[in-house]
């Protein structure tokens, strides 16, 4: 399914910039110190677009193709914000016998978001995962902290619907 592309505006501040300019100059003459660098910005900015990775490179004179492939190598690093409320649906071996990816297409539909992506209003992201945990209750998706179970795709307009 075709998922429609969503662009949340980078919305980085005066004080962010600084913190990160900070960090480089600390860092920046260390060997090694790209990973630190990049993790202390994803920590101050909640993900690395490409805004951050072009101060990071023009404030270390590190290429830019090597900080977004470190960028996009590593799955500890994010390109897109997370929502409000981070959607993460199951699609480990339990849960997608028993259906995940229907529940994960129903709400790839009704948000307009696929896989990584956030809605423009910064209130919901989606993501799958391999296993929560709960493969009694397969199949499962968890909205931050809560976790549903036992799913079918049509009750997914009504659990959206509380956030």
């Amino acid at each position: 399914m075709a998922c429609k592309k969503t662009s949340v505006p980078f919305r980085g501040t005066k004080e962010q910039e600084e913190q990160l300019r900070q960090i480089v100059a600390e860092l920046k003459d260390q060997p090694g110190s790209l990973m630190p660098i990049m993790q202390k910005a994803q920590e101050i900015y909640g993900y690395l677009p490409i805004e951050v990775q072009t101060m990071i490179s023009e404030w270390t004179g590190i290429p830019m193709e090597k900080i977004y492939g470190v960028a996009t190598f590593y799955a500890q690093f994010a390109l897109a914000p997370k929502g409000e409320y981070r959607i993460s649906v199951c699609l480990g071996t339990a849960c997608y016998v028993k259906g995940s990816q229907g529940v994960y297409d129903k709400i790839s539909e009704v948000l307009g978001i696929g896989e990584g992506e956030c809605t423009a209003d910064g209130k919901f992201s989606l993501d799958s995962c391999r296993c929560v945990g709960a493969c009694g209750l397969a199949p499962v998706m968890m909205i931050n902290d809560d976790v549903y179970g036992r799913l079918t795709p049509d009750q997914v307009p009504a659990i959206l619907a509380k956030y």
